[in-house]
């Protein structure tokens, strides 16, 4: 017999998540003034930068008010996913209990400050990649979780079929 944790338990990381990113957010603003930069390694600083947008502050031109609507529709639905699906999908729940918590962290800011804080600067040579901080990463890493979970389960639809066909089934 195998032990499954209910979907509802990868909470926890949501409120990792939550916690993580507003701690790191709150040092940013308390230690760094906008657009101050902090070299931390090659290649990555740590930059005071407020987003009025979506990712890449696309949607700029947009009230905060609808990002915080928006988020908080999305994280109704992953808790409204996780009641409905109790037990299974693992994967998919680590992903959207990721995503929630990086939604939540973002709707944080957007309430508190009408803005997001991104700070975390990733350059290569004079190029710099958007801005972003530990939301946004959780919500990427969910979305590649989703990812993972779908090609997961095309290559085992694949393998089922394949081998139904060599039965003869």
């Amino acid at each position: 017999m195998k032990f499954l944790f209910s979907n509802p338990y990868w909470l926890w990381l949501s409120l990792l998540v939550i916690v993580l990113d507003q701690v790191s957010k709150q040092l940013i603003l308390r230690n760094l003034d906008w657009y101050d930069v902090v070299p931390v390694m090659s290649n990555l600083n740590f930059t005071h930068l407020r987003n009025t947008g979506a990712a890449f502050s696309s949607f700029s031109q947009l009230p905060p008010w609808a990002f915080v609507l928006l988020g908080c529709a999305v994280s109704v639905g992953i808790l409204i996913w996780l009641r409905r699906n109790l037990y299974g999908h693992q994967l998919v729940a680590v992903a959207m209990c990721l995503i929630l918590g990086g939604a939540v962290g973002n709707i944080i800011d957007r309430v508190r400050h009408g803005y997001v804080v991104d700070f975390i600067d990733v350059y290569v040579g004079q190029w710099h990649y958007a801005a972003f901080n530990v939301a946004d990463m959780a919500i990427s890493a969910g979305a590649v979780f989703l990812i993972l979970d779908m090609l997961l389960d095309w290559w085992r639809q694949s393998r089922k079929t394949t081998t139904e066909s060599k039965h003869g089934n």
